[in-house]
């Protein structure tokens, strides 16, 4: 039987490092493990997904949902799925086809963007998703436990990849949508 699980968060709460010890205990466990990126993440290693702390685990970096269908292998027991919101709401059907075909899929990604407003995609996977995962960082400013992403730049493009450089952690109260 196969199912979906969502890792979500803001940024710096730990999704990409939680997905990775997901993927590698299921390497462990003799299961064939199939890992996908978007091409839009660039910050670390195009072949890789690499968490805050440089965790990684390697990856195929791919342009669209449905490449993400046609990459998966017959024989594929566990598919990853890094930064999903990047995919789209197309990337609901293609986790909810794999799992009908008996696959683990295993979906890590932004619920909010940086104006606080959920992202569609990861928003519609979590409402299809058997186990989903919210996770928390610690506020830049004042230390209490963050669900937002704050940006730091002037950009107000939706998707604006970046890390330390662009985006900190903050709390309902020090968060600051569009700022």
């Amino acid at each position: 039987m196969g199912w979906i699980e969502v890792i979500v968060g803001s940024m710096f709460s730990g999704k990409t490092q939680e997905l990775i010890r997901r993927l590698k205990l299921a390497a462990l466990a003799k299961q064939k493990v199939q890992v996908f990126s978007s091409v839009l993440d660039k910050r670390y290693l195009e072949d890789h997904i690499v968490s805050h702390d440089k965790t990684r685990i390697a990856s195929k970096p791919l342009t669209s949902a449905s490449q993400v269908l046609a990459a998966v292998d017959a024989d594929t027991s566990v598919v990853g799925i890094d930064e999903v919101q990047f995919f789209g709401t197309r990337i609901v059907a293609v986790c909810e086809s794999l799992a009908d075909k008996g696959k683990r899929v295993i979906a890590a990604g932004l619920d909010q963007d940086f104006r606080g407003k959920p992202f569609p995609a990861t928003a519609l996977l979590m409402g299809v998703a058997e186990f989903v995962a919210k996770n928390l960082a610690i506020c830049a400013l004042c230390g209490s436990p963050a669900n937002r992403s704050q940006r730091l730049s002037v950009s107000k493009k939706i998707i604006e990849v970046g890390s330390a450089d662009k985006y900190e952690a903050r709390c309902r109260l020090c968060f600051r949508p569009g700022a």
